[in-house]
């Protein structure tokens, strides 16, 4: 949709409700589904502005957020909607998600308080919830189970060139799906429950994304928490973690815990292995950063959760697999001491085609150059003018309403086969370059961002400079 147009029945619908109109009107960073989120702020309210073409989806998680606000569980309050319910209004939770606060200290703290509330949105919310309004299937059922595990092997296996015999590998999804059905099933289940969905508001978690629930399984959600790849926790964080939610959940329920933890490891697995077909759908084929990055994390929980699972399951095409996954190398970071041995530095540069390419200090004759004059231009907005790439709210407007993403997917793509090259040859530079209409919105962003993946995965030194800026950075070593 146009921008403007877009912020027009934002700045509407956020005025309907408070009464005022709002000062600022900012883009969110993306997620990964298609929904366009703006922050609306006048001087006393705040709230988050929602559009998405899918009503179906829209009306799903309307109704689940009024459901789960009268039983008082920790959702964002919906306050209005359009008559079409491509648009809505709810409360802002801030900025400060679970995720974002990984590796911190207090976060096995803050997990905690999570886990507890997770089991109260499972049990408590499951009461009186009409299940036809939900979006999708109404419960995580064998046909759901069956979809996981194929996107792991067409969007993984597949992708990935992992040998497989498709007939032993379709029987054993069949007697490893019929198996995970034998667990309690009258439950809400989240689907994607992770801390990328849990927001913390003065110390407290509240969730969203939760459009895609169902009934289901306890055990899901919560592995979909502790074993998410990129947090990383530890085997005793997350031991700790389960004791602490199975407490909460038995004040709640009557639960056995025995019969709750046969089907937990195996419920890890199936989520791992759901994970890894959409890290390879996002990573391999998409080429996308960072589901790329994840894919070591993903395969780490696989190999781990192999060894957990009870040997007395048949399956034994899995557990091959598994296994291979295991002695792979493939998807690991490249050794950085190579390239911090190396001579090879990359000039990285941002400028203005006004004032020309800038020329080139290589011995070599240069590198790449790269036009970002195409793509969307927050410089054509008042609110941006006085702004870089640098600043939150570009990063946001380029992520979110630009092509900047897939540009930037293709740009590492052509670049790194160069930089392997240039590593293994010994050559001491390689210039990469990327020009915009002003040099400091859409080139900027590029750079930096190109600059900190090259270093980050190959540990290369790095020269960035922003020509129209005026702004130098050291070689990152």
């Amino acid at each position: 949709m146009d921008t403007v147009a877009l912020e027009d029945i934002f700045q509407n619908l956020y005025s309907s409700w408070s009464k005022k109109e709002p000062k600022q009107l900012l883009p969110l960073a993306p997620s990964g589904s298609p929904r366009i989120y703006y922050r609306a702020i006048s001087d006393s309210k705040s709230a988050i502005c929602a559009f998405n073409s899918n009503t179906k989806e829209n009306k799903a998680f309307i109704y689940l957020s009024n459901h789960f606000a009268i039983s008082g569980l920790p959702i964002p309050k919906v306050y209005s909607q359009s008559k079409d319910y491509q648009y809505y209004l709810q409360e802002d939770l801030g900025s400060v998600s679970l995720y974002s606060l990984l590796g911190k200290q207090e976060v096995v703290s803050l997990y905690e308080k999570v886990v507890k509330q997770l089991a109260r949105i499972q049990i408590k919310g499951h009461e009186g919830l009409d299940y036809n309004k939900c979006l999708g299937p109404t419960a995580f059922d064998k046909q759901s189970i069956l979809w996981d595990l194929n996107l792991f092997k067409y969007s993984f296996l597949k992708l990935a060139a992992i040998p497989i015999d498709e007939v032993l590998l379709e029987n054993d999804f069949h007697t490893f799906a019929d198996f995970l059905l034998q667990a309690p099933q009258d439950y809400f289940m989240f689907r994607d429950f992770q801390s990328r969905n849990i927001m913390i508001k003065d110390n407290e978690p509240f969730f969203i994304d939760y459009q895609g629930g169902r009934k289901g399984a306890l055990q899901y959600d919560l592995v979909s928490l502790l074993f998410q790849a990129k947090a990383n926790l530890s085997p005793e964080t997350r031991a700790h973690l389960l004791e602490t939610y199975l407490a909460e959940a038995s004040q709640l329920t009557s639960i056995n815990q025995d019969n709750f933890k046969k089907y937990y490891y195996p419920y890890a697995m199936v989520r791992s292995m759901q994970v890894l077909g959409a890290y390879g759908h996002r990573g391999l084929y998409e080429r996308k950063k960072h589901f790329l990055e994840s894919i070591p994390f993903a395969i780490k929980n696989v190999t781990w959760l192999a060894n957990q699972l009870d040997t007395d399951l048949e399956i034994p095409e899995l557990r091959r697999i598994w296994k291979s996954l295991s002695e792979n190398k493939d998807f690991y970071a490249p050794n950085k001491d190579k390239g911090k041995r190396s001579p090879l530095r990359l000039d990285i540069k941002s400028f203005s085609y006004k004032y020309g390419i800038p020329e080139t200090s290589s011995s070599h004759g240069g590198g790449f150059v790269f036009d970002c004059r195409f793509m969307h231009n927050p410089g054509r907005y008042e609110p941006y003018n006085n702004l870089t790439g640098r600043d939150e709210s570009v990063i946001n407007f380029l992520q979110q309403h630009s092509t900047m993403n897939d540009f930037l997917n293709n740009v590492r793509h052509i670049v790194e086969p160069a930089v392997e090259n240039y590593l293994e040859r010994e050559f001491d530079s390689l210039s990469i370059y990327f020009g915009c209409t002003g040099g400091k919105h859409r080139s900027v962003y590029a750079a930096d961002q190109i600059a900190n993946y090259l270093h980050e995965k190959y540990g290369v030194r790095v020269q960035l400079l922003h020509r129209e800026r005026g702004w130098e950075t050291e070689s990152m070593n």
